[in-house]
């Protein structure tokens, strides 16, 4: 039988990881908030931003804010953004199950954000061309992904994406479509605007350089808005293993409290017995 002092010591350490699961989920919640407004702002300034784009563009595809003497690779990027350390959940082994499913080493090179994932590929023996720490701060700079998008032809990102605390789920969407779909969305909203076009504006050095600026702001608002969505269903993920953690450190320390309790009991009852067996003994002798 465990000695109650060794059961108590591993209640104590449950305990302890109870307070720790409860930190993590409480700090997930209040990051969870704050992601949240980032992201409806970046929608609101996206709409507004494709709403100058959409009527002065110059070509009916969306070309990454490239040259008009830029040729871009034949090959696909895959961009993949994963949490930056563990205590996620299990988001980031689902993102790179999707990931393996579609990528082909002679088609594909590979952009990954986030330590986490860049950990698991290398696992995996799966080579990458670049690698990102996942931004801690609200300021995303995504230039140097960006110049990146732009030397391919097509880009194809693989994102968590937040759907409720309890649910996120991996996408992979072609990048090219997602800015059309997003700029489909923000024409709903802005189909009565003001006209803008070369009549009833300047535009310096000329309308084609003011659309690939346009493109420019309108892929970084994307990419930044992919990565406040994979922060956000990452701390989304993280609340419910933390959660789910606590829960399970709750039920092992309220059971490692009643074994503590038994093997307390029942050593009092071992030296109780002993007693009263030496108690026999004493009076056996005595009345010999």
């Amino acid at each position: 039988m465990r000695r109650p002092l060794e059961i108590k010591g591993e209640e104590a350490s449950m305990r302890t990881i109870v307070s720790l699961t409860s930190a993590f989920e409480s700090l997930s919640s209040m990051q969870i908030t704050k992601t949240k407004g980032k992201v409806l702002i970046s929608n609101e300034f996206f709409n507004e931003v494709w709403n100058i784009y959409k009527q002065i563009r110059m070509d009916v595809m969306f070309n990454f804010g490239r040259a008009a003497d830029e040729t871009p690779s034949d090959k696909e990027l895959l961009i993949l953004i994963t949490a930056q350390g563990g205590l996620s959940g299990d988001i980031d082994q689902r993102l790179i199950k999707k990931f393996r499913q579609y990528y082909d080493e002679s088609k594909h090179d590979i952009i990954v954000i986030g330590h986490h994932g860049a950990g698991q590929l290398e696992q995996a023996k799966i080579k990458y061309n670049q690698y990102f720490d996942m931004p801690k701060k609200d300021f995303i700079n995504v230039d140097p992904i960006m110049k990146l998008i732009k030397k391919y032809q097509k880009s194809r990102v693989f994102y968590q994406d937040y759907i409720s605390l309890t649910q996120q789920q991996i996408k992979d969407l072609d990048l090219s479509e997602v800015v059309s779909h997003m700029g489909k969305i923000a024409d709903l909203d802005t189909v009565d605007d003001e006209k803008i076009t070369e009549k009833t504006y300047i535009f310096e050095p000329n309308a084609y350089a003011v659309a690939t600026h346009l493109e420019t702001s309108i892929l970084r608002l994307t990419l930044t808005q992919f990565i406040y969505d994979s922060r956000l269903a990452q701390l989304a993920s993280r609340f419910k293993a933390m959660t789910a953690a606590k829960e399970r450190s709750i039920e092992t320390a309220n059971e490692l409290h009643t074994q503590f309790s038994r093997a307390k009991r029942a050593l009092v009852d071992v030296r109780l017995k002993e007693s009263l067996a030496g108690l026999k003994k004493i009076r056996a002798g005595g009345a010999e």
